[in-house]
């Protein structure tokens, strides 16, 4: 079979990202049965430690397509369904006339127009998304506090709204997807962590992936470095973090060989039914934390790549880690990338992040890595 995988012109891509300032990161690119595999930098600035493509690491968001899936696969069982008010499984979460508008559905799109949870649980993150008004402090603060997930959605859903239920565009929020997590809970009577274990990743057969128990990454592992915008100069390693601040929602560890296998799965409807795999597909615009406008289905992004036309995926981010993972429509072309540094741009005269020589080069190497 013929491939349009150029492995020298993918090495030099992500060296290219290395070059502009990223202190290490790796990848898988598949193209059909072909797979190519690579990494560049260091996973430790101190000791010069290589990174390697086999790496785990914390993948941020990328968690909710799991969490979205493992829903979805209650809802094919006839347990949970999509339009049902959020009130009528947990009232005392969502009470009152928000818990009778709010749906299911309404949660996994981020349509609820339920608030961010994040500031309220970090005050030094109080003022974003005015990052200019932030401080880092909170990290440090926080790096071994443990939160109940019930008492972060207090937090979200007290606070003031960022929309109307069903409104458009919805609003990227935590607090949607740890209620779904409390509803798989109820529904399955097995803690949210174990549920998408069983019934999402160990299917699937994702060996090196799991929802931490602990605060460390156990396993051959990059350093995660966080910047804040250059407000942490250097930057320090965050990757040992009680991840409870986000739990099923944001605490995912993989491999980018893993990500690739789940997303080929799943859109391949092999995780989840037909017809929940045409319900997580419905888009509709959403707004990011970093003020983008997304196009956003159950869980999942579709995204143009330019010259290479629409993928379907997830990207994340945790303190110091991150990871984009993108499947062309028809399947057959996947990219995995992992980064080890976070917030790497410097804020502007005006507070807002200017751009950076990685912003280009992550998007060339992204770019190469899915064109056929």
């Amino acid at each position: 079979m013929t491939t349009t995988l150029d492995p020298e012109k993918l090495q030099t891509a992500l060296a290219n990202v290395h070059a502009a300032g990223m202190p290490g990161l790796f990848a898988e690119v598949r193209d059909n049965d072909q797979t190519w595999c690579g990494a560049a930098g260091v996973a430790d600035l101190a000791t010069g430690r290589p990174v390697t493509a086999d790496m785990r690491h914390r993948v941020g968001s990328i968690t909710k397509t799991f969490t979205a899936a493992a829903v979805l696969r209650q809802v094919d069982n006839g347990e949970i369904d999509l339009d049902t008010p959020i009130g009528h499984y947990l009232p005392r979460l969502v009470p009152g006339e928000r818990g009778a508008a709010i749906t299911v559905r309404m949660l996994i799109n981020h349509t609820s127009g339920l608030a961010e949870y994040l500031p309220y649980a970090y005050p030094s993150l109080a003022a974003f998304p005015d990052l200019a008004k932030t401080t880092p402090q909170s990290l440090d603060d926080n790096r071994f506090t443990t939160f109940h997930p019930t008492e972060l959605i207090e937090l979200g859903v007290s606070a003031p709204a960022s929309g109307s239920p069903g409104g458009r565009p919805g609003v990227y929020s935590n607090t949607n997807y740890l209620l779904l997590c409390q509803l798989l809970e109820l529904i399955t009577g097995a803690a949210a962590e174990k549920c998408i274990t069983r019934d999402v990743i160990e299917p699937a057969g994702l060996r090196d992936t799991e929802l931490p128990e602990g605060s460390h990454i156990t396993g051959p592992h990059s350093l995660h470095y966080e910047a804040w915008l250059g407000m942490i100069d250097p930057p320090r390693d965050f990757s040992v973090f009680d991840m409870s601040f986000v739990g099923p929602s944001a605490s995912l560890i993989s491999t980018v060989a893993d990500l690739n296998r789940f997303f080929g799965l799943l859109l391949s409807g092999e995780i989840i039914s037909r017809s929940s795999l045409e319900q997580m597909r419905r888009t509709g615009p959403v707004i990011s934390f970093e003020g983008k406008t997304i196009d956003y289905g159950l869980g999942l992004h579709k995204m143009i790549i330019p010259g290479s036309g629409i993928h379907w995926g997830h990207d994340g981010s945790v303190w110091g880690g991150g990871a984009i993972s993108l499947t062309s429509a028809d399947g057959a072309r996947q990219m995995s990338v992992a980064v080890n540094l976070q917030r790497w741009n410097r804020l502007g005269a005006g507070g807002r992040p200017q751009p950076h020589p990685i912003d280009a080069a992550l998007q060339g190497f992204i770019q190469l890595a899915l064109s056929r």
